[in-house]
């Protein structure tokens, strides 16, 4: 190599960063022996600071601009400077770069409940998740405290401290909060304020700041949201009462459309839809609304002959088989709601279709 070149090479040099990853907190600018020589131009772009390291020791911070390290008063030697040592300079300097954006989008949560009392439902688990982002402000004490002498520090490496941090204190700020269950939704931006006001002194010491932190969900155990669900439900249904009968009417309607007995089936759907109708007209307080009420269910009946049973029969058609002799008074029938078979002539509702009967008709003459 040509002298001239190898002293051009000596004189002139730059240092600076251009950092292509998402992800990198702290960079070593690497020279050969660590090596920075008196001249050099030193690059601090915005979002970024430049850590002066000689011999060990935290000698400057440099901010963002550009910078000529040729000062006597600052700790750089040139290795031109030191033709005994064979351009070698015994003073061993470092320059360390510290992104000073914001690492944004960083997940944390919750891997075990968190014990809190609530005053409505007593003892309660609960399971919280959010993002939040982190920012360097004092890049002399973030190298110092943090990262040493790591040439290239990433966000992985102190991420999950930091998500212990904020999980420890959010089950502190949770426990003592006092908020009902109910209510956390409505809440959740005082509970990161909360958060993050309680970390910010332990984090300062590692000269980072929590600039967001978010609060995305705060979960119940599945059985305790089953039972706000089945509670909801009796809200909107009104009172209990009025959902028991809500659920009993619509179970037997669900049996009524799954019967084996087709007639019977729609004869019991119809007899509940109409019943339900009737209890869901009522106001709130159980008075009447202004809507007439429904005509009344007519039975519908089987009757048994031979060891089979046949129907089902209105009362009209029962009424055209006593008429022409099919059915007696003997004849054996049940309808939905009967303490088992009957005779016709023992049921009420049916005897009237005997006694209506015309008489004989008169001997011929």
């Amino acid at each position: 190599m040509p002298i001239f070149d190898f002293l051009k090479g000596q004189f002139i040099d730059v240092i600076h960063w251009t950092d292509d990853t998402r992800d990198t907190m702290v960079w070593r600018f690497e020279r050969e022996g660590h090596e920075i020589k008196y001249g050099a131009k030193l690059t601090v772009r915005e979002g970024q600071a430049a850590v002066f390291v000689h011999e060990g020791q935290l000698a400057d911070v440099f901010t963002p601009g550009l910078y000529m390290l040729e000062t006597n008063n600052m700790p750089i030697m040139t290795s031109l400077q030191h033709w005994d040592h064979g351009f070698k300079s015994p003073f061993k300097s470092e320059i360390y770069f510290v992104n000073t954006t914001r690492f944004t989008n960083l997940k944390w949560g919750t891997k075990n409940p968190i014990m809190a009392r609530d005053p409505e439902f007593g003892p309660v688990r609960l399971r919280a998740f959010g993002t939040y982002s982190v920012r360097v402000v004092d890049p002399a004490k973030f190298l110092t405290e943090i990262v040493g002498t790591d040439g290239e520090f990433t966000m992985d490496e102190i991420s999950f401290q930091l998500r212990n941090i904020i999980v420890q204190e959010f089950s502190r700020a949770l426990a003592s909060s006092g908020i009902p269950v109910l209510d956390m939704a409505a809440n959740t931006r005082d509970l990161g304020n909360i958060i993050a006001e309680a970390i910010s002194p332990v984090i300062e010491s590692y000269g980072v700041t929590l600039p967001e932190l978010y609060i995305e969900n705060i979960s119940l155990p599945p059985a305790v949201e089953q039972a706000l669900d089945k509670r909801t439900s009796v809200g909107i249904a009104g009172d209990l009462n009025r959902f028991t009968q809500y659920s009993q009417a619509e179970a037997m309607t669900k049996a009524a459309e799954q019967g084996g007995d087709s007639g019977m089936g729609a004869g019991l759907g119809m007899g509940m839809g109409m019943a339900m109708a009737n209890q869901m007209s009522r106001g709130p307080w159980g008075g009447q609304s202004s809507a007439p009420p429904p005509p009344p269910v007519e039975h519908v009946w089987h009757i048994a002959e031979n060891g089979e049973t046949k129907g089902p029969y209105s009362k009209a058609d029962l009424g055209k088989m006593a008429a022409d002799g099919s059915l007696s008074r003997e004849t054996f029938v049940w309808t939905q709601g009967q303490d088992g078979w009957l005779k016709a002539e023992d049921v009420r509702e049916l005897a009237q279709l005997f006694t209506v009967m015309p008489p004989p008709p008169p001997p011929v003459s």
